[in-house]
């Protein structure tokens, strides 16, 4: 099984979280956010990781420091778990309609992290969450993970069908580039020999 814990204990969040990457979709999520912990779901579910996060941040400011530092923290979770690499797909693409919304997510888990992201939020907040922590969230995320994602938004009005199709395409992704393909299993998927 590829799994991995990790704690991250900072000044402004402690958190602990646990990924299995063969999992069954299964989750509990707790990250002080509702929104995040909607999203969240979704991802475990779409992605069938088993996902398990627990999250005290300085809520009290605003749900910066949570969002960002839980992006972070998954981001080294499937860092750990994928260990060498070895038989991983490594790209996975999806184009995945949300009613109105239609969303464009792209991986190469390459080693290499870098955010590409062009998606319009019509609005600020969703819920009590302010939109413009999704881009944060995923930049902590590929830099830690050392992955290539990219985002776009090929249609789109609803602010919360446009971030629910992010957190679904994802998912769907993650769970594709991160499939063990049998016949190389034992390779790993690069001229370099190392990802």
């Amino acid at each position: 099984m590829r799994r991995a814990r990790i704690d991250r204990n900072t000044s402004e969040t402690e958190i602990s979280l646990a990924l299995t990457i063969d999992g069954t979709g299964k989750y509990e999520v707790n990250t002080g956010c509702g929104f995040l912990n909607h999203m969240l779901e979704l991802f475990a579910r779409h992605g069938r990781f088993d996902l398990y996060v627990e999250c005290a941040g300085d809520t009290h400011v605003d749900y910066h420091h949570t969002v960002e530092d839980i992006g972070i923290a998954l981001g080294e979770a499937f860092r750990e778990a994928l260990g060498n690499k070895a038989g991983i797909l490594r790209y996975a693409d999806i184009i995945l309609p949300m009613d109105e919304t239609l969303m464009l997510c792209a991986v190469d888990i390459s080693g290499r992290g870098y955010l590409g992201f062009d998606v319009t939020m019509p609005q600020a907040k969703v819920g009590d969450m302010d939109t413009e922590l999704v881009k944060e969230f995923f930049l902590g995320f590929t830099r830690k993970a050392e992955m290539t994602l990219h985002f776009k938004e090929l249609a789109g009005e609803n602010t919360h069908h446009i971030i629910e199709g992010m957190f679904k395409a994802f998912g769907r992704v993650m769970n594709q580039a991160t499939s063990i393909d049998e016949k190389y299993k034992d390779e790993v998927p690069s001229t370099k020999g190392v990802l």
